[in-house]
């Protein structure tokens, strides 16, 4: 892991700037202590890291639990007790991951992970164009499309048109800017700019701005648009922000109903981050889920153990880590020692970062996962991959990312027994003669129940005095809901004068007497 250190120190400094402010405004939005937020970052960063498989996520509290953790705290009656359903979630995890159940995220279809990634980049987009411009009306953690405030993505974007503030927007273009030149330009002019990277570079820009302007009315940046962290006065007050689970309230049927809520959710996250993180990388490693999963729930037991939010995988922090060319697992590590140190040494310091230059991070961040370019890409590979990934995209831009991926998935599998529905077999008309019809009807390799209404549809469409060669030699497994249907036909084509030739691997038959018989016969496909 050390071997590449030179990519993944430069990655672990932006994946850093990207983690701080969601960890703390996925705790705002969460209903819980601002510093539960960073304890789930910490261990997601390095206990997670350490243990998981994967070279390139990155772990940590997960927007898509906040609204999760804010009405579970308050069924739970406190987050003491909270922390226990978080515990018990991690071991349910551990399960999981025993019972080899990640095997589950390689059955969602690739439109759905394009379109998740592409959805998220959009989202990220449109929540940190407030932020941008110095509207801080909802935390950064706040990924819904109905924020805290009940207000939609949208009257937000419009509300932030009447509260622009100068300062922030000013150090918000310049930030963005650098970003840009970094990135296109100076990247590629010398080591140096490969080793230190925009972000950093943006940062201290944004701490100086704001210590030269501190006493400019119009420049100031304000107390509200900037990092937050919490400052202890002392050791005693430091130790005072962890909280304990209080496990006397274990039995209780809520708790375990909130544990196993978190479990799924939180193991459906990540296996849908691991696979779309897995896609974005550009060495193509492959994550090992059931490992992941173990990893996953050794995390969330210990964050519920010290305080912390529940953790998952998350394709925020993974994909900025990609982007910024994180090679290995130790940025990911190394970006939560980052967390550790500078909360315990530096958090004055890090409350002079404007929010703005950090929207502008994650706005780069968004776009490269949003690119224009995909949505052609996936409109040039037909319908069958555009119309889940549009949904996807709409999804969780609308609703949220569970929603999101649920539609994506519904309309992936009505795509899939469409296609089912056409490809169950081949039908040629061969010629005309002698006043009979004489058609040709090959069956695929598997034809199932979904495959019902194709072929009763084409039984009933053939004309009186037809000859119908039926093919099954390619077929390895028929549903005993179509062998029903022809010993139907079978009984129908008599009346209608149709000849039926069976064509099978036993040999053929002329009108056979029963399908059923026929079939029960037929030798199993080795």
């Amino acid at each position: 892991m050390f071997k590449t250190i030179k990519n993944d120190l430069p990655a672990s400094i932006v994946v850093f700037f990207v983690a701080l402010p969601l960890c703390l405004g996925i705790a705002l939005a969460s209903g819980a202590p601002l510093f539960s937020g960073l304890i789930a970052g910490i261990i997601g960063g390095v206990v997670v890291g350490a243990l998981s498989g994967s070279k390139i996520g990155v772990s940590g509290p997960a927007a898509g639990l906040a609204a999760i953790v804010l009405t579970a705290i308050g069924t739970l009656g406190g987050y003491q007790n909270f922390l226990v359903a978080v515990v018990l979630g991690g071991a349910i995890q551990l399960l999981f991951g025993v019972l080899k159940a990640g095997i589950i995220g390689y059955y969602f279809p690739s439109s759905v992970i394009k379109g998740m990634l592409t959805g998220i980049g959009i989202i990220i987009i449109l929540k940190q164009i407030p932020h941008f411009f110095g509207y801080d009306a909802n935390p950064e953690g706040d990924l819904f499309f109905f924020e805290v405030d009940s207000k939609g993505t949208f009257s937000e974007l419009i509300g932030t048109i009447n509260h622009i503030k100068l300062g922030s927007a000013l150090i918000g273009i310049i930030g963005l800017a650098i970003l840009i030149l970094w990135d296109k330009v100076l990247s590629k002019k010398g080591k140096i700019f490969q080793l230190i990277q925009g972000p950093l570079v943006a940062v201290v820009v944004g701490i100086i701005f704001y210590v030269i302007t501190l006493s400019n009315e119009v420049l100031a940046i304000t107390p509200s648009h900037l990092v937050s962290v919490p400052v202890p006065e002392d050791a005693s007050s430091f130790f005072g922000q962890f909280s304990f689970p209080n496990f006397s309230v274990i039995t209780k049927p809520e708790v375990w109903i909130v544990a196993f809520t978190i479990a799924l959710v939180a193991s459906l996250e990540t296996l849908l981050c691991v696979e779309a993180t897995d896609k974005l990388d550009p060495n193509k490693n492959v994550t090992p889920t059931n490992r992941e999963l173990l990893a996953q729930g050794t995390g969330n037991i210990l964050s519920g153990l010290v305080g912390g939010l529940p953790i998952t995988q998350v394709i925020v922090r993974s994909s900025a880590n990609i982007q910024s060319g994180g090679v290995s697992k130790m940025s990911a590590i190394i970006h939560g020692f980052f967390l550790i140190i500078s909360v315990i040494l530096i958090p004055k310091l890090l409350n002079m970062i404007p929010l703005s230059v950090l929207a502008a991070v994650l706005l780069v961040v968004g776009y490269k996962l949003a690119k224009p370019s995909l949505f052609k890409k996936m409109f040039d590979l037909g319908w069958k991959q555009f119309i889940p990934f549009t949904v996807t995209v709409l999804g969780i831009v609308f609703i949220d990312l569970l929603y999101g991926i649920g539609l994506g998935l519904g309309v992936g599998i009505i795509v899939i027994l469409i296609k089912s529905y056409q490809n169950s077999h081949f039908l040629h008309i061969e010629d005309k003669s002698n006043g009979k019809h004489k058609i040709k009807m090959t069956f695929a390799e598997e034809v199932t129940f979904f495959n019902k209404g194709a072929i009763l549809k084409e039984l009933d469409s053939l004309p009186r005095d037809t000859y119908l060669e039926l093919d099954v030699r390619k077929t390895r497994y028929l549903d005993n809901d179509i062998i029903e249907i022809l010993e139907d036909f079978a009984f129908k084509a008599n009346e209608r004068n149709i000849d039926i030739k069976l064509i099978s691997e036993r040999g053929m038959v002329e009108n056979p007497s029963s399908f059923i018989e026929f079939f029960k016969l037929r030798p199993k496909a080795t």
